[in-house]
C-alpha cells in the first residue's frame, strides 16, 4: 500500500499486531496480561516487541508526580515513560526506545508543528486523518522488523481522551488481514454477594467497544479466581466471541506467575493459531522454559530489606522492588521489602530500621523526607548494615559523610538547600541556563569507568558498566579534595563526574548516581542489587555462625576456660 502523501503514513509496515484494551475500570492488569502473552510468544521462538499508548496530554511522563502515576521509567535513549514499559522490558527481556511510547501530547505536538511548518499544504488539519494517521505511523514504525507487536491502549474504553486512539485502532483493523490483527479486551468479572461471577460489566464494556466499530477477538476476564465454564459460555454468548476465545486471568501472588497462568489457559496457542503461526512456532518440548524454572524454583530462607522513601505507594518504586525481587531469584531467597516512611524517620529511625537485613534509599526529588533518609544512611554506615543508595540515595550518602565524618557542618545538596555553606552536591553545569523542566535532565544510558581493585569492579565483574541516568545534580567537583584521603571512595567515574561510591571497611556501602534498577531483569538481575543480597546473606550467615559458636561455648564451659 502506498504512503499517504499528507501524513507520511505507510500502512505496509509491521507484521502481526495484538491490540490490548481495558474495560470497566483502570488498574486491571491489562499491561501484565499483554506482557505475559508476549513472554509466551517469545518462548515459542518469535521476535516480540511492544508499544504503550498513553492518552494523557503530557508529551512524556517526566514531569508527572510518582504518587499520582507511579514511577517514571527511563529507557536507554533517555525517554521518560510510563512504568508499564518497564514491565514490557522485564517480561520480554528487551531494550525499548522512546518511540515505543505514544502519548496524546507527543502526537498533537508533532501534528501542530507540521501544520505550523506548512507541511499539510493548506489543508484543514483534523483528527481524521492527520492525528489518527500519526498514531498509526508511530505504531507501525515501532513494529517494523519484529514478528509480533503488542500494543497496549492505556486508560479505559469510553474515556474521552482515548477516542482518537480507538478510532486509529478501528482503521488499523481495516488495513490488516484477518490473520495479522487481534483485539484483546481485558475486563473485570466481579463476584456478587452470593458468590456468583457477574458478567454484566464485561457485556457493557464490549457494548461500548462495538459502538465505535470494534469487535474484540479475545476476552480476558480478571477475577479473584478462574472463570467458571458457565461464566465463559455466558460471556461468549453475549459478547459474540467463541467460548474458546474467553480466558481467565485470576489473581496470583506474584505477577511473574501470570505467564504460567495464561499458558495453562491456552492463550498463547490460541493467538498463534489465529495468526497462522502454529507451524512456525518451536515445538512445546523445545520452547524456552527459563522463565518457568526461575519463578517456580524453591527458595532457601528470606531477607528483610528496608526501602526508605517518601511516597507511600508501591508503584512509585516499582523498578526498585522488582530489582530486589530479581536479586532474590538469583540468590534463591525471598525478599521482603519493608516500607519505611522517611518523613517519620528523624525521631525513631533506629526502631523502624531495627531488624532490617539491608537498607535501600532510592531516587527522588525535593526536600520532603530528606533528613530521614540521611539518618537512615548514617544508621547503615555506623552499624555495618548493607546499604544501596540510588541517585538521590547516592547523593545523600555524600552529604551524610561530609557532615558526620568530614566535619563539613551544614553540608547539603544545593537542590535541597540553596544556601548551604557546603554544596557537596550541585547543579550539573549544562543545567544552569535551562528553562523547561520536561526532558532536560541528564537522561538515558551512559558508560561509567570503574577503578580496578574496587568493590565496584567486583560487583560489575569488569572495569566499565553502562547504566541509565535521570538527574540534574552531581557531586560538586570543588569538594573532590575533601574526600581524597577518606574511606569514602569514588570508584566509578564518567569524565569528571562521580558515578559510584563505596565505603572501605564496610560490609557493603554502595551508591550509584545512575539507576541500575531500570536494566534489571528476572533472568539477569542488576549487579548492585545482587551485591546487596550477597552482603546481606554473608552478614546473616556470619551472625548465625557467631550465635552458634556462643551457644557451643556456653554448653562447654571447660573448653572455654581451657
Amino acid at each position: 500500500m502506498p504512503t499517504e502523501p499528507e501524513t507520511d503514513y505507510d500502512p505496509s509496515l509491521g507484521n502481526k499486531f495484538i491490540f490490548v484494551t481495558g474495560g470497566v475500570m483502570s488498574g486491571l492488569g491489562k499491561g501484565i496480561t499483554a506482557a505475559s502473552t508476549g513472554r509466551l510468544l517469545a518462548n515459542a521462538g518469535f521476535d516480540v516487541t511492544a508499544v504503550k499508548i498513553d492518552p494523557y496530554l503530557n508529551v512524556d511522563a517526566g514531569t508527572m508526580n510518582p504518587f499520582q502515576h507511579g514511577e517514571v521509567y527511563v529507557l536507554k535513549d533517555g525517554g521518560e515513560v510510563d512504568l508499564d514499559l518497564g514491565n514490557y522490558e522485564r517480561f520480554l527481556d528487551i531494550d525499548m526506545t522512546f518511540d515505543h511510547n505514544v502519548t496524546t501530547g507527543k502526537t498533537y505536538q508533532h501534528v501542530i508543528e507540521k501544520e505550523r511548518a506548512g507541511d499539510y499544504l493548506g489543508k484543514t488539519v483534523q483528527i481524521i486523518p492527520h492525528v489518527t494517521d500519526d498514531i498509526k505511523r508511530r505504531v507501525r514504525e515501532a513494529a517494523e522488523g519484529h514478528d509480533v507487536c503488542i500494543v497496549e491502549v492505556g486508560g479505559t474504553v469510553g474515556d474521552i481522551e482515548g477516542m482518537p486512539f480507538l478510532e486509529a485502532l478501528r482503521q488499523f483493523a481495516h488495513e490488516e488481514d484477518e490473520e495479522d490483527f487481534l483485539l484483546t479486551h481485558v475486563t473485570l468479572v466481579p463476584y456478587s454477594k452470593n458468590g456468583e461471577q457477574k458478567t454484566k460489566p464485561t457485556q457493557h464494556s464490549v457494548k461500548e467497544l462495538r459502538s465505535i466499530g470494534l469487535q474484540p477477538d479475545i476476552l480476558v476476564g480478571r477475577c479473584e479466581d478462574e472463570l467458571d465454564p458457565s461464566t465463559k459460555e455466558k460471556i461468549a454468548l453475549f459478547c459474540d466471541v467463541p467460548t474458546d476465545a474467553v480466558f481467565s486471568n485470576p489473581d496470583v501472588e506474584d505477577i511473574y506467575h501470570v505467564p504460567l497462568m495464561v499458558e495453562e489457559e491456552g492463550l498463547d496457542e490460541y493467538v498463534m493459531d489465529r495468526f497462522d503461526l502454529s507451524d512456525e512456532a518451536l515445538p512445546p518440548e523445545e520452547r524456552d522454559n527459563t522463565w518457568r524454572d526461575l519463578v517456580t524454583q524453591d527458595t532457601h530462607g528470606e531477607v528483610d530489606i528496608a526501602l526508605v522513601g517518601k511516597y507511600d505507594l508501591e508503584d512509585a518504586y516499582m523498578s526498585v522492588n522488582e530489582a530486589l525481587k530479581h536479586a532474590g531469584l538469583e540468590k534463591s531467597v525471598d525478599v521482603n521489602v519493608r516500607w519505611v516512611d522517611s518523613e517519620k524517620m528523624a525521631e525513631d529511625h533506629e526502631e523502624r530500621l531495627h531488624g532490617a537485613d539491608g537498607i535501600v534509599v532510592p531516587g527522588g526529588f525535593g526536600s520532603r523526607g530528606t533528613e530521614g533518609k540521611i539518618e537512615a544512611i548514617r544508621y547503615a554506615r555506623e552499624n555495618g548494615v548493607p546499604y544501596l543508595g540510588l541517585c538521590l540515595g547516592f547523593q545523600l550518602a555524600v552529604v551524610e559523610y561530609a557532615r558526620n565524618v568530614l566535619g563539613l557542618e551544614g553540608a547539603h545538596s544545593a537542590e535541597i538547600e540553596e544556601d548551604t555553606p557546603h554544596p557537596v552536591i550541585d547543579l550539573l553545569p549544562e543545567q544552569y541556563d535551562l528553562e523547561d523542566l520536561g526532558g532536560t535532565m541528564r537522561l538515558g544510558a551512559h558508560e561509567t569507568d570503574i577503578e580496578a581493585g574496587t568493590l565496584a569492579e567486583q560487583v560489575y565483574g569488569g572495569t566499565s558498566c553502562t547504566e541509565r541516568h535521570r538527574h540534574r545534580y552531581e557531586v560538586n567537583p570543588e569538594y573532590f579534595d575533601e574526600f581524597e584521603d577518606s574511606d569514602l571512595v569514588f570508584s566509578g567515574e564518567s569524565g569528571n563526574r562521580m558515578e559510584i561510591l563505596e565505603l572501605e571497611g564496610h560490609p557493603y556501602f554502595f551508591g550509584t548516581q545512575f539507576h541500575p534498577e531500570f536494566r534489571s531483569r528476572p533472568t539477569r538481575a542488576s549487579p548492585p542489587f545482587v551485591g546487596l543480597l550477597d552482603a546481606v546473606l554473608d552478614r546473616r550467615d556470619g551472625r548465625t555462625d557467631d550465635e552458634t559458636d556462643s551457644e557451643a561455648d556456653a554448653n562447654n564451659p571447660e573448653e572455654v576456660e581451657a
